[in-house]
């Protein structure tokens, strides 16, 4: 509740910063992208989530007992254990990448919940342009030339 938004509508605020960070966004950005150079072991970065709908509404992904299933393949992906599948927004698991014991999640519920919204992700990038035109004075090149070949991918 640091920041009141509109329920429902998605704020440009990177991991919720915004009302703690204390100076310019652009900045903390080139900060942390700077730490490339300065740290020896990165962090690896992972995005899930769990609250996709289908066009009914319906939840796409089984329920939070079910997280671990994911969370497993995060742990052994970062310990270079794990595949991996290429898709223009980075890399995912394949259903056969998971542990699905004593679970009824077939493959194509599967491919539905990891299916890729190329239409969607165009207007994401569309609206994100926001964010980086109220940046744009100081917006690490690097950000640009990452959303450029996101743009390309999709």
């Amino acid at each position: 509740a640091a920041a009141a938004g509109t329920v429902g509508q998605v704020r440009r605020d990177p991991m919720a910063m915004l009302p703690f960070c204390g100076y310019n966004m652009a900045d903390y950005f080139g900060h942390w992208l700077g730490m490339q150079k300065r740290v020896k072991h990165l962090p690896a970065i992972f995005h899930v989530n769990w609250f996709r709908k289908s066009p009914d509404g319906k939840f796409l992904w089984p329920g939070f007992g079910d997280n671990m299933r994911v969370l497993k393949w995060i742990v052994e992906r970062v310990r270079g254990r794990a595949a991996a599948t290429e898709t223009p927004i980075g890399f995912v698991p394949s259903y056969g990448d998971l542990d699905w014991s004593g679970a009824a999640f077939s493959q194509e519920q599967f491919d539905q919940v990891m299916s890729i919204d190329t239409d969607a992700w165009n207007k994401e990038l569309i609206d994100q342009e926001v964010l980086f035109f109220n940046l744009r004075d100081r917006i690490p090149r690097q950000l640009i030339a990452e959303r450029q070949q996101l743009i390309s991918r999709l």
